[in-house]
C-alpha cells in the first residue's frame, strides 16, 4: 500500500452531472475546498445530450450565487401547444401577480454543465476525469474515506469532513449505504418513452392522441422529441420511417418534413424517492437520491436545489460550526421532491394514455382529455399548472 497517494479535503463530490458541478460551484464561491471525481471522461459529458429548462426557482438561485451568467439559455416565457387528437389548443401560463417575474430558461443540460465546468476551471478546481474503482469508507464516521484510481493508474486515498453523492441512479454514492437505512418509494408506469434528437425546426409542442402521447422541445437549431411506446420496445423496434410516420399521426401533420436523427434511446417511464437522503456525512444529491418522470421538466430543478441546500448546510457547520442544515438536510429536500413527484404524475397523467399501453378499454383516454380540458375551463387550475410549471411554488 506504500504507493497509494493519501490526500485530503473538505469535501469530496462523487459525480460530475449537473448536481455535482453545481455544488462545486457554490462551494467555490463559499471558498470550501473540494475534490470532484467523474468516472466518464469530459467529452461524454458534453456529447451526452439532455433535457434542459432552468425554472424560476432555479434560476433565481444562480442569480442570488452571482451565477446567472452561466444560464445562456433564452428565457421560456411558458408558452405550450397542446394537441388533442390532432387538434391545436396553445396555453400562455398567467402569472399574473406572482411576487416574482418568471426567470425560467431554456438551456440543455449539457450547455449548463459545460458553462459550470468553464467557471470551475477558471477557478482552480480540482476535477478528476476518469476515475475508476471508486469505493466509500467510514461514511458514518467523523472523517469519511474515498478511494479511488485516476485516469493514469494512480491509486489514491481521499479524507474529507464530507461526501456530496452526485453520481446518479446507478452510482456508487448509494449503492455504499447499508441495507436497511434507506426507504425505497418507487412507481412504475408500465410504459416507455423514445427518446429521440432530430434535425428538424425547435418548437414545444405536446400531443395526446388515440395513437399515443408526443412531445418536441427545443435543443438550439434542432429538436428533442419524446414518443411514448411499449415497455418492451427496443430502440431496433423504431426504424426512422416509423418515428415519422408516428409523429405525423400523433401530432396531426401529415406533411410534417423528415430530418436526420442523430440521437436515439428508449427508457422506461417510474419514479423513484429514497428517504432519507443522507447517511451520516455521506449525502445524496440530485437522480442518487429520485428519479422524476421527464414529462415536466423538473429532474434538474430538482438537483439544483439539492445542491443549494446542501452546499448551504455544510458552509453553516465550517463557518459556524452548526450542525442544524446538515442534521434537516433531508428534511429539507424531500418535500419538493414529493411535491414535483405529484406534479409529475398529474402532467403525465393528463398527457398519456395508458389503454395503448395495456389494451383496456378507452376510460383513461377520456379522463386524461379531461384533465387537459381543466387547463382552458378553470382559471384556478390553470394557475396552478402555472406556478408549478415556471416553479414558484
Amino acid at each position: 500500500m506504500s504507493d497509494v497517494v493519501r490526500q485530503s479535503t473538505q469535501v469530496v463530490i462523487i459525480g460530475a452531472g449537473v448536481s455535482g458541478l453545481t455544488v462545486g460551484a457554490l462551494l467555490t464561491r463559499c471558498g470550501i475546498d473540494f475534490v470532484m471525481l467523474e468516472r466518464r471522461s469530459l467529452q461524454y459529458i458534453g456529447e451526452r445530450q439532455r433535457a434542459g429548462s432552468v425554472e424560476n426557482h432555479a434560476a433565481r438561485m444562480f442569480e442570488k450565487w452571482e451565477l446567472g451568467d452561466l444560464l445562456t439559455g433564452p428565457p421560456y416565457d411558458g408558452s405550450i401547444e397542446f394537441r388533442v387528437d390532432g387538434k391545436p389548443r396553445p396555453f400562455k401560463q398567467d402569472l399574473t401577480g406572482a411576487s416574482h417575474a418568471p426567470l425560467a430558461r431554456v438551456i440543455p443540460q449539457n450547455v449548463l454543465m459545460f458553462n459550470l465546468i468553464d467557471f470551475l476551471k477558471k477557478n482552480g478546481a480540482d476535477m478528476r476525469f476518469e476515475v475508476e474503482d471508486v469505493a466509500i469508507e467510514n461514511a458514518d464516521g467523523d472523517r469519511p474515506l474515498v478511494r479511488f484510481t485516476q485516469a493514469d493508474g494512480t491509486q489514491c486515498e481521499m479524507a474529507c469532513d464530507f461526501i456530496a453523492g452526485c453520481d446518479g441512479f446507478q452510482g456508487v454514492s448509494r449503492a455504499s449505504i447499508p441495507d436497511g437505512v434507506l426507504t425505497r418509494h418507487e412507481q412504475d408506469y408500465g410504459m416507455s418513452w423514445l427518446n429521440l434528437l432530430a434535425e428538424t425546426p425547435p418548437r414545444v409542442v405536446m400531443a395526446i392522441s388515440e395513437a399515443g402521447y408526443a412531445a418536441q422541445y427545443p435543443r438550439r437549431d434542432a429538436s428533442r422529441i419524446y414518443l411514448q411506446c411499449l415497455s418492451t420496445d427496443t430502440v431496433e423496434d423504431w426504424p426512422d420511417e416509423r418515428i415519422w410516420a408516428e409523429l405525423r399521426k400523433r401530432l396531426g401533420e401529415p406533411d410534417m418534413p423528415a430530418g436526420a436523427i442523430t440521437d436515439k434511446l428508449v427508457f422506461p417511464l417510474r419514479s423513484v424517492v429514497f428517504e432519507p437522503m443522507q447517511y451520516g456525512r455521506l449525502f445524496l444529491v440530485g437522480d442518487s437520491a429520485h428519479i422524476i418522470l421527464p414529462v415536466a421538466g423538473k429532474g434538474m430543478n430538482l438537483a439544483l436545489f439539492d445542491a443549494e441546500i446542501f452546499a448551504l448546510a455544510v458552509n453553516e457547520y465550517l463557518t459556524k460550526g452548526s450542525r442544524a442544515g446538515l442534521d434537516q438536510y433531508s428534511d429539507t429536500c424531500l418535500p419538493r421532491t414529493w411535491l414535483y413527484q405529484e406534479y409529475s404524475t398529474w402532467v403525465s397523467e393528463m398527457l398519456h394514455d395508458p389503454s395503448i399501453m395495456t389494451g383496456r378499454n378507452s376510460f383513461e383516454r377520456k379522463i386524461a382529455a379531461a384533465r387537459l380540458d381543466k387547463l382552458f375551463s378553470s382559471a384556478n387550475w390553470a394557475r396552478a399548472y402555472s406556478e408549478l410549471l415556471a416553479g414558484l411554488a
